[in-house]
């Protein structure tokens, strides 16, 4: 047992490589996705530490090649994930036991295998597997992950650092215990660097985690959970189980033993969970914690006064990187008339420069929507759009699935402030926008906030510093994350805590303290050094 008060140097955020022509970091990048191109992967379900072979396989495919086969993966049933559960219950008491730095210096040098040894392998995996460019990678996969594996340690140490004043005659303390039993993490298809976190940010504070990635980025996972193996987690502390929602979801839900969920993806699944832990609440053992994110209708609103280059610009890159699949990714914006027609011109020159294809290639700018399911909802959209009659396609509006699952980026200008695509999350390379008349800001402001249930992220572009204290003010409760004269994505872990509330998620800030207050059980303990000896008090004398 360490006899010393150990401290975590607070980290600085992994610097973003550029992947120039001609750099070192381009040239690994491009032998990783040739060696990863060049062999099929078969991925196991990680349980105990042990691999286990389901023999219920599902292809892993690349969405912007319908030709490239990345491998197969095992899909879990319940009794794998009932053994599962039993091996995160058989590792639960060692692990809560294991002293913080050491279980804290598993993480520290995951973040440094990702950062040295590992970063050019997830990179290519991610850009296979998920149709990510080599910057939306970097950022994703290498930089954010690592940052989340060195600055929630730095948190850990912050929660456990939180104590009591003890008066003269007493020692008062608090310990940070994991929660009882074990916890659920369901990552989503769309970060690699969310599905790092969610099932490593409990285990930090000692809890034993199940984790079911989405089945869309089972291949990435796979490295992950290798990475985290070389670095030293011990067996059952987390364990991995892909497969159906039903198949994983039904027993884990089910079990006395769950103590929270951890979850990012679509709101519908999550009020399902939810409602489920609702109706199963007298079997556990204790109150589950749920925490989740479930996406957004992101927003950007322009005043008068803003410079119409820097709107763009925070368009193109806000709406259309990564194909529009981030939950902060903007998906409406209203400026006014005045301003939109310049707007709109620098947009569509910009768009028309944007390169679409294979994002192994370093032209690329946009690959691939996730599936077919996602190809399918999107063209639904862009099709409804065009037969509107309070509707128009300014700018892209093209698909193709002959390839991959290409969706061009679109453009939608509507005289319907609550147009269908005003309004519905979408969760593709769509942007809709509202021109509304310039002496209507505060009515246009109503609407905004009463146009879609979601709270996640949003922006606001202009150069009057009243209005922008205005506008801070008046959309208080209409974005976990606020953007000024910024495009509404991009947050970085220690910078910007993410995440929002309405329908958006419970916004428990992932990439801060807050989150893992939420995997934490606090015990206040008071000993008192001279107990007295006579029940009675002062006031009982003369």
């Amino acid at each position: 047992m360490s006899n010393a008060l150990t401290r975590i140097a607070l980290p600085a955020n992994e610097p973003i490589k550029g992947y120039r022509k001609g750099s070192p970091e381009r040239d690994a990048l491009s032998r990783a996705v040739a060696d990863l191109k060049g062999r099929e992967v078969e991925a196991p379900l990680v349980i105990g530490g042990k691999e286990v072979r389901t023999g219920d396989v599902a292809p892993m495919k690349s969405p912007h090649d319908h030709g490239l086969k990345l491998g197969v993966f095992h899909r879990a049933r319940s009794g794998e994930v009932l053994m599962a559960i039993d091996a995160a219950r058989s590792a639960a008491r060692e692990w809560a036991a294991t002293p913080w730095e050491q279980r804290l210096s598993v993480f520290l040098k995951a973040a440094e295998l990702l950062a040295v040894k590992h970063r050019y392998l997830v990179n290519a995996a991610t850009m296979l597997g998920q149709s990510k460019n080599a910057f939306q990678a970097e950022i994703d996969s290498a930089c954010e992950l690592i940052d989340f594996l060195r600055f929630n340690p730095w948190y850990a140490t912050q929660v456990y650092q939180d104590q009591p004043a003890s008066p003269v005659g007493m020692f008062n303390r608090v310990e940070y215990r994991p929660l009882e039993g074990f916890v659920f993490a369901v990552t989503p298809f769309n970060f690699t660097s969310i599905a790092g976190n969610l099932p490593t940010a409990p285990a930090m504070m000692g809890n034993t985690v199940v984790w079911k990635p989405a089945s869309s980025a089972v291949y990435s996972a796979h490295f992950l959970m290798q990475v985290l193996q070389e670095a030293g987690l011990p067996d059952g502390v987390i364990n991995l189980v892909p497969g159906s929602g039903a198949a994983v979801g039904d027993p884990v839900l089910k079990s006395p033993d769950l103590a929270g969920i951890h979850f990012t993806g679509s709101t519908s699944t999550f009020q399902a969970m939810w409602r489920t832990v609702g109706g199963n609440i007298e079997r556990y053992r204790s109150y589950p914690r749920i925490v989740g994110e479930t996406g957004g209708k992101d927003f950007i609103f322009v005043h008068p006064s803003a410079d119409a280059a820097a709107v763009a610009c925070a368009a193109v890159r806000g709406a259309f990187e990564y194909q529009g699949q981030k939950c902060s990714a903007a998906s409406r914006m209203y400026v006014p008339k005045s301003l939109w027609p310049k707007v709109r011109d620098l947009m569509q020159a910009q768009m028309a420069t944007i390169a679409m294809g294979d994002p192994t290639l370093y032209e690329t700018f946009m690959g691939a929507v996730i599936d077919q399911a996602a190809y399918t909802s999107i063209k639904g959209y862009i099709d409804y759009a065009k037969a509107a009659s309070d509707a128009t396609v300014v700018a892209g509006g093209g698909c193709d699935d002959r390839l991959g699952w290409f969706v061009e980026p679109t453009v939608i200008e509507t005289t319907n402030p609550r147009f269908k695509t005003m309004e519905e999350e979408i969760f593709g390379p769509v942007l809709t926008v509202f021109p509304y008349d310039d002496l209507a800001l505060d009515q246009t402001l109503e609407v905004l906030q009463t146009t879609s249930p979601y709270a996640l992220t949003g922006a606001i572009f202009a150069t009057d510093r009243l209005v922008i204290s205005r506008l801070t003010e008046a959309l208080t409760n209409a974005a976990g994350n606020f953007y000024i004269n910024d495009k509404p994505t991009g947050a970085v872990v220690g910078q910007q805590p993410f995440g929002g509330a309405r329908a958006s998620g419970t916004n428990d800030k992932a990439g801060s303290y807050l989150n893992l207050l939420r995997w934490v059980s606090a015990r206040a303990i008071k000993e008192t050094y001279v107990p007295p000896t006579d029940y009675r008090y002062p006031y009982m004398g003369d």
